[in-house]
Order: C-alpha cells, then sequence, then structure tokens
C-alpha cells in the first residue's frame, strides 16, 4: 500500500473519540514500516495482537523515540521531500524524520496556529531562532518560514544576532499597534530581553525552548519571568514542537500545553514502559495522527504530567534517556 487514503480526515478528527482512523492508522503503519512492525511484534505479545479490532487507545505500542536517530522510520517507501534532523553536538547522533509530502507538516501547523491565534494574516511573524538558522533541516525554521510568507506582512521576517534592528522593527509595530508574534528560542530572547528592555503591548512572545548550554540553566518559571518583566508583559506562551512530530501543542498560560485534536499526549512509568495511562505523572508518550508516513505513537524522553482534560505540563527530560526501560531485543529492530 503506496497512500493512506484518510488524509484529509486526520485534521478534522478528535483522536479522543475517533478511534476507528486512529486504528486504521495503526494498522496502515502496522503493514507498511518494517520497524515500527518489529517492535510491536517484540512487545505485543502481553498486552495485544496487532489484529484486534476493538482497543483502548492507549494501548497500542509506542516506539522510542531514539530509534529515530538509528533507523529510517518511513511508513510505505517513498523518495522524500524533505528530511528534518535534530540539533545536536558535532560528536552526537541526530534524529532524522523522513518526510514523505511536505503538504501534511504544513497543513498541520497551519490548523494549529489558526486554532490557536486565528488568521496568520492579521499578524507580523518573527523568528529570533539564531541556533536554528545556523544549520540545515530544521523543521522549526520550516514552519515559522511558511508562517513568514502567510503573514504577507513586510515586516515579517527571522533575525539572527541583529538585537538593534529587531528592537527597531518592534518599536515601529508597536507604533501601528500591529499584532506581532515572536517565536524564538529561549537564549535568544533572554539575550533580547536584557538587551532591549521595552513595553510590548501588541505583541506575543512564543518561546520554544532551547538553552543549548549557552546560559545558565534556568527553570522555564525563571526564564518567563525574566522576560515578562523586561518586555512587559503579563504572559510568555510556549511551543512543544520536535523533530519526529509533525503537530505542535502551545501553552498559552501557566505553562499548561494544549493539543490540537488530531493529537494526544499520554504517560508511561519510567522503570516499566509498558505501563501507560492516559492522565498522571511520567513520561510522555504521543499520538500524533500527522505522522502518518513515519510513526505516529511516539514514546519521547519527556517527563511530564497529563491533565483529565487532555493538556499537559513538562517537567524535564529524562536522564540518559536513550531507550530506557525499552531496550527489549533492540538488536533484532
Amino acid at each position: 500500500m503506496d497512500t493512506f487514503n484518510n488524509i484529509s480526515k486526520i485534521f478534522s478528527c478528535n483522536v479522543r473519540n475517533d478511534i476507528g482512523l486512529i486504528d486504521e492508522i495503526f494498522q496502515f503503519q502496522y503493514k507498511n514500516n518494517r520497524v515500527y512492525k518489529n517492535w510491536c511484534d517484540l512487545i505485543v505479545k502481553t498486552k495485544r495482537t496487532p489484529n484486534q479490532k476493538k482497543i483502548l487507545i492507549n494501548n497500542y505500542p509506542f516506539l522510542p523515540i531514539s530509534f529515530f536517530k538509528t533507523h529510517e522510520i518511513k511508513s510505505t517507501e517513498f523518495h522524500p521531500q524533505l528530511i528534518f534532523e535534530s540539533s545536536g553536538s558535532t560528536n552526537s547522533i541526530n534524529s532524522k524524520h523522513f518526510i514523505k509530502d511536505s503538504a501534511i507538516y504544513k497543513a498541520s501547523f497551519i490548523n494549529c496556529f489558526k486554532e490557536n491565534y486565528g488568521n496568520i494574516n492579521e499578524y507580523c511573524i518573527i523568528g529570533l531562532l539564531p541556533s536554528y538558522l545556523e544549520r540545515k533541516n530544521s523543521s522549526l525554521v520550516f514552519m515559522v518560514d511558511e508562517l513568514i510568507k502567510l503573514s504577507n506582512n513586510s515586516c515579517s521576517g527571522f533575525f539572527l544576532n541583529n538585537f538593534s534592528e529587531l528592537h527597531e522593527t518592534l518599536k515601529l509595530l508597536e507604533q501601528q499597534a500591529q499584532k506581532t508574534i515572536v517565536i524564538g528560542v529561549t537564549f535568544a530572547l533572554l539575550d533580547f530581553a536584557e538587551q532591549f528592555p521595552m513595553k510590548l503591548n501588541h505583541t506575543i512572545i512564543i518561546e520554544t525552548g532551547g538553552m543549548k548550554g549557552r546560559k545558565a540553566e534556568l527553570t522555564k518559571n525563571e526564564t518567563h519571568a525574566i522576560l515578562k518583566k523586561q518586555l512587559g508583559l503579563s504572559n510568555i506562551d510556549c511551543e512543544y514542537g520536535m523533530t519526529e512530530l509533525l503537530s505542535q501543542a502551545y501553552a498559552k498560560e501557566n505553562n499548561i500545553y494544549r493539543c490540537p485534536n488530531w493529537m494526544k499526549v499520554f504517560v508511561r512509568d519510567e522503570e516499566d514502559p509498558l505501563q501507560i495511562k492516559p492522565i498522571g505523572k511520567g513520561v510522555l508518550n504521543i499520538i500524533d495522527l500527522a505522522n502518518v508516513y513515519s510513526c505516529s505513537f511516539i514514546a519521547t524522553d519527556d517527563v511530564g504530567e497529563v491533565f483529565e482534560d487532555g493538556s499537559f505540563e513538562i517537567f524535564g527530560r529524562l536522564d540518559n534517556s536513550d531507550l530506557r526501560g525499552c531496550s527489549l531485543m533492540l538488536q533484532n529492530i
């Protein structure tokens, strides 16, 4: 099977209710993704059989995210339109996400943006992503670049380390009462706010995370307190995304993230990764239906808490997390 026939349904579904579509994608990936099939076959024996029709969605096997570093995670064989690659040190192995159809990624982040912020063309979109712009194949840069284009605002664009120019641009936009969104990596936002404090009334700051050893580590609350004070804001928004996913969650208050309807987060036990719950504290597992041509069932390395309404909070990342508790017969995958 070369294609999945229900792409159009993905962004109109609700993973809480549409078990049929989730199972259809699972069956498609089980049949067409050798790595995921082998993983399922290794762990499914104690849980369920892949052909079982009625199933709770938290019982699907979740693929350890580190497999994106060591394997080509593809559902069907294809020549990728894009290859997204994670950041890392010179000697590290980076994750790679092979994208069959860039239109699926665009539909995912555009629909998610509109759901959270409304029409893109009402905003000036500014990307403050120096560490991402300095390397190739960033999914975040691809997303922000597309939002910049769709905003159709002459002031939209990327800023590297030219903070003075960014400051003048934001002053002009504020004078015009132009709705603006600055999507920035943490260390660059802190550097800008320290060097150019100002009062923003018409600007939303979306922090994407990422200190990467550039500054002393701060908690998210400490980071946001500095940004709010320096930029005169009552709130800092956050975006949760990663190379291995094609969907994003946004936190618009209290650092609580909310998923689009085609994405859902669970928690698993750190020591027993097959113990998966819909709510509670633990390591996060994610269903992302937009990952239809890679793997929609991902066991991340992020620690957090999932609440009854499906929202979640991030506490941090596992130490030495690669396949922790998930090394079951790895050599056979």
